[in-house]
């Protein structure tokens, strides 16, 4: 796809990063800028086209020299999913270093523009995830880092998972990073191993461009010298070539129309290292028509290399361009009609009438916004439409004689084919180490783990009283508190209240009427400030007589609460002291042997809570909860299941 393809066009699909059919070995990204959360639709066209120049200006030194495997850095921008932003795609092939220099640029780009934010993902999904695969959190995985990572200010950011628990609406996300970038941002490590990894752009980028002489026929040179950009789709026809494509090069009829007649001229062609590899590894039988030199040793070695290369290279330009003129799908470019039409679709005239003032004044800014837009996208345009170009660049006049007397320069040293061992093994040996440090971590943490797991297991459960449990939590709770609250262990951290007793008594008598303090209170309690000394007893202002009234009441409210519960299971909850339960009589039945049981074998207490707390505690597979909390603010600390024995101990 060029971008003139698509000015202001609803895209949806196919840069969707949850489509299932997304094209093979292709990288696909999205900026959104700042204003397109906020400003109002009128002034978006405005701002996108601003923006739009001053990103392609920041990038064309950058790019304006590089040869792309199959297709150019494009930028288009967007209004759909009432989310104005820019997008684009890259197919990279086999040259995976284009993949790394559009995340370079994309890095360069939120670097310059600090409001914007950037996603990229390719077929993989989000393959920077992968680069950094041994330093992520734990909870991040591929099914949910859906419109969670992102490019900001040249740092990678993360949406938290706390933060949404499923995938996060895509505004929302934005909306979070741009609020809360302390928090989004993802750790050192992740930084360095995706930043290591374009570290070496753009110089990686210049010196992955390829410069080899070759001799050609003089259509192939003549089309060269105007548009050196279309030698990525001539390697491309070569290289990807079928039995009914090779048709095209047996006869050569649009770059060789007088056959063996046809001389071949020297010239220098700019490709990337991927291509050059791609031409030289394939061997591959010179048509009959074609003019080849002689073989060596009737010519010289390096003569009869760079014809070699040159007739892969036309048999090429003569495959792509009649394919792509049969099939007749041969671009139309950015047309000023097609580009002003764009504009049309999306309203940017609506409500003005052709011919008024406000009409032609955005129209030149239209018509300006399109010329320089252009200078950024000429690649583009050519690989848009190469049927087309050619046709254009052939039919201006050209002879062998355009090309002899020119000095050509030597082809650049091609080592890095046969050395590409040793940066293999260096590669390999980088990921190794990060395993094996991943690798170190993990047996760190687990020893760590079971360290902890020996030392609770090695607790010996003999040695721990339960009956110590029973007691100190009757001590927590007949222990009368003082303002602080309950007491706990005085080697906790607790801070003290700050609180006025005297004025506390005050309001408090000015509310109640006076009433003697309490007596019976303990030495401790008196020393700790307890307020039972404050307790009132209403029973000193109340006349003798209603004594038996009370009595009475209270006996009968006992009868109907016992009432109430014999029609419940409430009962058999609890454990009862059955060794200090009567004899039973042998003629009795179950029922009424259950119920002697019931009214006269008193519950055990102590046996009941700490089956209760071992329940509770048990419960929460070794987890904080409300048992180990209780028990840890009374000193204790019970051991771990031991999943080995069965049944609780006791």
């Amino acid at each position: 796809m060029a971008e003139s393809n698509h000015h202001f066009q609803e895209l949806d699909d196919p840069f969707s990063s949850n489509h299932s059919r997304l094209p093979d070995d292709t990288v696909f990204y999205s900026i959104y800028p700042y204003f397109s959360l906020c400003s109002s639709s009128s002034a978006i066209t405005d701002h996108l086209q601003s923006l739009h120049l001053q990103i392609l200006s920041t990038i064309s030194p950058l790019t304006s020299d590089y040869i792309w495997q199959h297709e150019p850095f494009s930028l288009s921008p967007s209004t759909s999913d009432n989310l104005p932003h820019f997008h684009g795609k890259v197919k990279f092939g086999d040259n995976l270093d284009d993949e790394w220099f559009v995340v370079f640029l994309l890095f360069h780009i939120s670097r310059k523009f600090t409001s914007v934010s950037v996603r990229v993902w390719d077929t993989d999904g989000e393959f920077l995830l992968i680069e950094a695969a041994y330093y992520l959190p734990r909870w991040l995985n591929p099914e949910n880092s859906s419109n969670r990572v992102f490019i900001r200010n040249s740092e990678v950011h993360i949406i938290p998972r706390k933060q949404f628990s499923s995938t996060p609406p895509l505004k929302d996300a934005l909306k979070f990073l741009i609020e809360h970038p302390e928090i989004t941002r993802a750790s050192d490590a992740v930084q360095s191993a995706i930043k290591g990894r374009i570290s070496d752009y753009p110089d990686k980028a210049r010196r992955n461009v390829h410069r080899v002489r070759v001799r050609v026929p003089v259509s192939i040179a003549q089309v060269l010298r105007h548009e050196p950009c279309l030698i990525s789709l001539a390697v491309e026809g070569f290289y990807d070539r079928d039995i009914d494509t090779m048709k095209y090069a047996a006869n050569m009829k649009k770059f060789l129309p007088n056959g063996r007649e046809e001389e071949l001229v020297l010239v220098s062609v700019k490709m990337s290292r991927a291509m050059y590899a791609q031409l030289l590894q394939q061997k591959f039988q010179a048509p009959k028509c074609y003019p080849m030199p002689p073989l060596p040793p009737r010519t010289d070695q390096t003569t009869y290399m760079e014809a070699e290369l040159g007739m892969k290279i036309a048999c090429g330009f003569e495959m792509m361009y009649q394919q792509r003129k049969k099939e007749g799908e041969e671009g139309k470019g950015s047309t000023w009609e097609a580009f002003k039409e764009s504009f049309e679709k999306i309203g940017y005239f609506e409500g003005l009438l052709r011919g008024s003032q406000e009409y032609k004044r955005l129209m030149e800014k239209v018509e300006e916004y399109y010329k320089e837009r252009a200078l950024h996208y000429r690649a583009s345009e050519m690989l848009s439409a190469p049927v087309r170009r050619i046709d254009e660049i052939l039919a201006l006049p050209h002879s062998s004689d355009d090309f002899k007397g020119l000095e050509v320069p030597s082809s650049d040293d091609d080592s890095w084919l046969y050395c590409g061992e040793e940066e293999l093994k260096s590669v390999l040996e980088d990921r190794q180490r990060e395993m094996e440090l991943y690798e170190q971590q993990q047996k760190r943490k687990q020893k760590g783990k079971a360290k902890v797991d020996d030392d609770l297991s090695n607790m010996n459960t003999n040695d721990f009283d339960l009956k110590d449990i029973a007691k100190s939590m009757d001590t927590f709770v007949q222990k009368v508190s003082s303002y602080q609250g309950a007491e706990v262990p005085e080697d906790r951290d607790l801070q003290d209240v700050d609180f006025d007793v005297g004025r506390f008594m005050k309001e408090l008598q000015s509310a109640t009427r006076p009433s003697g303090g309490a007596d019976g209170v303990s030495d401790v309690d008196a020393e700790e400030g307890s307020l039972s000394d404050m307790d009132f007893d209403d029973s000193e202002d109340e006349s003798d007589v209603e004594a038996p009234n009370e009595k009475e009441f209270m006996n009968a409210y006992t009868e109907t609460l016992n009432e109430e519960l014999r029609g419940t299971t409430l009962k058999k909850s609890f454990v009862r002291a059955t060794d200090h339960s009567p004899k039973k009589d042998e003629h009795m039945s179950n029922d009424a042997e259950e119920d002697m049981d019931d009214d006269f074998t008193p519950v055990d207490v102590d046996f009941n809570l700490v089956q209760s707390l071992l329940d509770s505690f048990s419960s929460q597979q070794g987890l904080p909860g409300p048992a180990s909390n209780l028990l840890g603010l009374m000193g204790k600390q019970l051991p771990q299941d031991d999943p080995g024995k069965s049944g609780k101990g006791n």
